[in-house]
């Protein structure tokens, strides 16, 4: 399997993935640590990936998403964009609702 299909199994076989620089427990940049602390302020659940365990994943993502950095949130297959964006949309309410739409918050 390429690293490409792994990407897209990944995104298309779980509503919400987060493509960040550690884990949810352990964030390797403030970026990621602030991206999760939204998703879990939103009670999101979520499958993580950590793109610096694995180099060619985290090259190929970039190219795959046409996004240069990190983290990427994808919502129901679709990328979201990364921290900016994503505190954006969490202040102006709507990304609990984007979670919400593909079960991704938990009950």
């Amino acid at each position: 399997m390429s690293v490409i299909e792994r990407i897209k199994g990944q995104i298309e076989n779980n509503p919400v993935v987060l493509y960040m620089k550690g884990s949810p427990d352990f964030p390797q940049c403030g970026f990621s640590g602030q991206t999760v602390q939204i998703l879990e302020a939103c009670h999101a659940k979520y499958m993580h990936v950590n793109i610096l365990e694995d180099p060619e994943l985290r090259e190929a993502l970039k190219e795959y998403s046409n996004w240069p950095t990190y983290p990427q949130l994808y919502i129901g297959g679709e990328l979201v964009g990364g921290c900016d964006i994503v505190t954006g949309l969490y202040q102006q309410g709507e990304l609990v609702k984007m979670l919400a739409a593909v079960g991704g918050v938990e009950a």
